[in-house]
């Protein structure tokens, strides 16, 4: 065996027994559960139906946040960002009393007033819109911008 090949197996197996265990250690407990929590979007209000309390959400790759969707009821909203769903890991929704624990998200729509919480860590850095379905004309449009 020649020189370079033995000297770059040797540089392999240094790495491999450097990172056995290191997640462990550097990851003190479950981090999808150390959420941030967002401002909550809030869809309408006593000016506009139409208005978003939020336009912009600036998050960070592998954080683990919360978000809170508030409709008024004074229109139904169907909240949609489908870009953005496929690619983070929702670990779960909260609606009312219930938990709902899917792998993917595609709307939440409000029939009426509500509220419903997502708990989510952003995988893939990029620009996501956000919108309210059949509303983006009337401004009800926004973005995740993962970083």
């Amino acid at each position: 065996m020649s020189l370079s090949r033995t000297r770059t197996l040797l540089n392999v197996g240094l790495m491999i027994i450097c990172l056995v265990g290191t997640d462990r250690i550097l990851a003190a407990g479950d981090l999808t559960r150390r959420t941030a929590s967002l401002p909550d979007l809030l869809l309408g209000n006593a000016e506009s139906d139409y208005a978003m309390s939020q336009n912009e959400y600036q998050l960070e790759t592998g954080k683990a946040y919360q978000l809170m969707v508030v409709a008024s009821g004074q229109k139904e909203y169907a909240f949609q960002a489908p870009d953005f769903f496929k690619t983070v890991h929702l670990r779960k929704v909260e609606a009312g009393d219930v938990e709902i624990k899917a792998a993917l998200l595609h709307e939440l729509e409000f029939e009426e007033a509500g509220e419903a919480e997502l708990f989510f860590t952003p995988l893939i850095p990029g620009r996501y819109a956000f919108y309210m379905k059949g509303l983006e004309s009337k401004g009800m449009v926004g973005h995740f911008v993962v970083k």
